[in-house]
């Protein structure tokens, strides 16, 4: 049997909420990085699963502003809005291993009941009891044990979480029907063939969950890289949330200088085209180069104008 290492692709996976901002910049050239100088592939897949929360025109918007930063991707973009039948199948799949089941509680039950995790309350299993309704509009929930579960993050060494304890089991499919992040993210990632992914810290603690996921689905586990989180000068996370700014096309050269300094690689030539910057940076990317702890961006939740509140 061969025990060699398939070749490398990583990918680029935002979600369709607001248009591309500094940090989300800063994942995509280090994943685009990381994936190129590994003499890799690099996707793109838009994570537009939950209907309220995407802005029309958010993901041509995206992509736009990902072509004019130099960030071309090797194969068509996939939308998880398109996948449904897979996360459906997975479902059945986890109802096979009688780890799934439907669950009935609020989250105001839950809180109330609850111990508090990693990422809030800890479901204390209240309907583990319950069997797996798939086609009911109940939420369906994974199973969790007490045998705790580790990984090597390239950037944050040994994480290990016993999920039982820090997060408890968790919904895989909402009572709406929708497929739950967790479940959707390692489904795709397993399809794509994905075997690095390098993101933001902010998803560190969800990673413990998609290996046990993935274990349960029988799908190979990719390597992990978590960036340190971007902050502004408040201190909180930059993100649409907090009010980055937006950034377009027409930004992308010194939003691209701004991220190479924030990821310790050297300021690329000043007459470089933003498009080159990337492909110029590679010869320079060592992901051990990256500061541990937050990084700060230079802007501070500007007050948006016009433009920034439109989607092109």
């Amino acid at each position: 049997m061969s025990t060699s290492t398939p070749p490398y692709r990583g990918r680029f996976a935002p979600s369709p909420t607001g248009p591309l901002h500094l940090g989300s910049l800063l994942a995509a050239l280090a994943s685009w990085l990381d994936a190129r100088a590994g003499g890799g592939q690099w996707l793109v897949r838009i994570e537009d699963l939950d209907p309220p929360r995407v802005v029309p025109g958010a993901s041509d918007a995206m992509l736009r502003t990902l072509e004019a930063a130099g960030l071309c991707w090797d194969e068509s973009v996939w939308y998880q809005s398109a996948r449904t039948e897979a996360y459906d199948e997975a479902l059945h799949q986890l109802a096979g291993t009688g780890t799934l089941y439907s669950c009935r509680c609020s989250r105001r039950e839950i809180a109330d009941s609850a111990l508090t995790g990693i990422e809030g309350p800890v479901y204390p299993g209240t309907c583990r009891a319950r069997p797996a309704d798939l086609a009911a509009a109940f939420a369906l929930r994974v199973g969790t044990s007490a045998t705790p579960i580790a990984f090597t993050d390239r950037l944050c060494g040994v994480i290990a979480h016993c999920l039982e304890r820090d997060t408890g089991d968790f919904v895989v499919r909402r009572a709406d029907g929708i497929a739950a992040y967790q479940l959707a993210v390692v489904v795709d990632d397993a399809a794509q063939g994905i075997t690095d992914i390098v993101r933001g810290a902010d998803l560190l603690a969800s990673t413990t969950r998609q290996i046990h996921l993935q274990r349960l689905l029988d799908v190979p586990t990719p390597r992990y890289a978590h960036l340190p989180v971007l902050v502004d000068a408040a201190g909180d996370k930059l993100s649409k949330q907090t009010g980055a700014r937006g950034i377009g096309p027409a930004e992308v050269g010194p939003a691209l200088r701004q991220v190479l300094a924030l990821l310790g690689l050297p300021a690329p030539p000043e007459d470089l085209p933003p498009r080159e910057i990337p492909a110029w940076a590679v010869r320079h990317w060592r992901i051990d180069r990256i500061p541990r702890g937050l990084l700060r961006a230079e802007e501070s939740r500007p007050v948006p104008t016009p433009s920034d509140q439109r989607m092109p």
